[in-house]
């Protein structure tokens, strides 16, 4: 048996990079903390024309006809990325909202009360009432504008394993980051690098997302609930101590503005409010192991 990604499946995640790269750099990225709750509708017709949205989509209906690891792969590198918008929802619109799959229209979704970006959505998914009376909330993450919205929707087990996904990237970035830093880093003369509790953390990070990646590719392969809601878990952890501990290696400079670190950190803090959360991944696990 291979657990290793395919060749095309390395050219799909390396393709999604160097898209982000181009179109979603720190510059850009930086630029959207500075004007937020603005969508860039030409870089999410972009991504459409990329095939992002319609990975999972029928080549008989349009789309690129690709399967879940796929589509884990690409939510990967956006989350890697920071990628700001409703990914999840508009990717799940794909093939049954007009204009979803190719970035014409953007989807999003009532999530636990929550919506993200509502005031820039063409749909709202998950919803029977009026969400023009949504009360707008100021949400920790500057790049993911929330509403409150009446009812509490259930949420799609793709939608979790999508996030964790994005987790997983945030993770991988954040051990990127740490590592980078403490090589050029100095103190007393020599790289942070080469003090053991520096060395800890980055080597922590390390085994969190590796973790987390075996659970997230396997769920991805069954798509069993149980094995999302683990991917979910372990996934979480590795962004949110991972976005933590990184900080904690650049020390005062990862709280400063032009810092990407706390915008890692913030993002996985919203994101680790979606699906219901860790206690819902806790209690569909402990209901698996009981039956």
């Amino acid at each position: 048996m291979r657990f290793q990604p395919t060749e095309d499946q390395r050219a799909l995640r390396q393709g999604m990079r160097e898209l982000l790269a181009r179109r979603f750099d720190g510059g850009t990225l930086r630029a959207a903390v500075d004007a937020p709750g603005r969508l860039d509708r030409a870089l999410w017709r972009e991504l459409g024309d990329a095939g992002f949205f319609a990975l999972r989509v029928p080549e008989a209906d349009g789309g690129v006809g690709l399967g879940l690891p796929e589509a884990v792969l690409a939510f990967e590198e956006a989350g890697r990325a920071l990628l700001t918008g409703p990914l999840v929802a508009t990717h799940l619109a794909a093939g049954d909202v007009p204009g979803a799959a190719t970035g014409e229209a953007v989807v999003t979704a009532v999530d636990g009360g929550l919506v993200e970006w509502l005031d820039e959505a063409d749909v709202v998914r998950g919803t029977t009432g009026d969400v023009e009376g949504a009360v707008p909330l100021r949400s920790v993450d500057p790049l993911t504008p929330l509403h409150r919205v009446p009812g509490t929707p259930a949420v799609a087990p793709l939608a979790v394993l999508l996030t964790a996904a994005e987790q997983l990237g945030t993770a991988t970035r954040a051990c990127e980051l740490a590592v980078q830093h403490a090589r050029t880093r100095e103190q007393f003369g020599q790289p942070i690098g080469a003090f053991q509790a520096v060395k800890h953390l980055c080597a922590q990070m390390l085994v969190r997302a590796e973790l987390a990646r075996a659970a997230v590719y396997a769920a991805a392969v069954t798509a069993d609930r149980a094995d999302i809601a683990a991917a979910r878990l372990l996934a979480d952890e590795a962004a949110v101590r991972g976005a933590r501990d990184c900080l904690q290696v650049y020390g005062g400079m990862g709280f400063t503005w032009e810092c990407e670190v706390h915008l890692h950190l913030k993002r996985t803090w919203v994101r680790a409010q979606r699906g219901g959360g860790a206690t819902e991944s806790e209690e569909l696990l402990a209901a698996d192991l009981v039956a």
